[in-house]
């Protein structure tokens, strides 16, 4: 569990600085990192993935606390060992991706995306550190219940 702890501190951290980062210097504008394709730039997000329940902050604050008490009850059967070091990471990352997000939403109202990817016309919704490793936990956990859990 040691471990997991770890994972959920590196999480937190990496998104608060990245966020503080964009906020500190990239006051206005946007910074092409690939012409077409991939720009950092600074976005408020008042709601949830894809701007969902924009400012329907008690329902955004109850789902993350009712999320957050889930994801603990998992994390309580965590263990990195070989045999659950896929559920430990996956549940780790969500834990440390809805807290970092959550520091965001309680501090200032909004969370700091700024990682944005363009598909031709198409502009996929900006996301963060957080959002990444949501993502990825979520992925590991499914990947976990589906292919792991019924050979230990």
């Amino acid at each position: 569990m040691i471990y997991g702890g770890l994972i959920i501190l590196i999480t937190i951290i990496l998104d608060q600085l990245s966020k503080w980062m964009i906020v500190s210097f990239l006051k206005d504008g946007t910074i092409t990192v690939i012409d077409n394709f991939f720009e950092i730039i600074q976005a408020h997000n008042y709601g949830a993935g894809w701007s969902m329940f924009e400012g329907q902050y008690t329902f955004l604050y109850a789902i993350t606390a009712v999320s957050l008490i889930f994801f603990g009850y998992l994390f309580k059967s965590a263990e990195m060992s070989k045999k659950k070091w896929v559920y430990t990471v996956g549940v780790s990352l969500m834990i440390g991706g809805t807290i970092g997000n959550f520091i965001d939403r309680i501090s200032q109202g909004y969370v700091v995306d700024f990682l944005q990817f363009i598909f031709g016309s198409y502009y996929f919704p900006t996301f963060n550190v957080a959002d990444m490793a949501l993502t990825v936990g979520v992925v590991l956990f499914a990947i976990d219940l589906l292919f792991l859990e019924h050979k230990r």
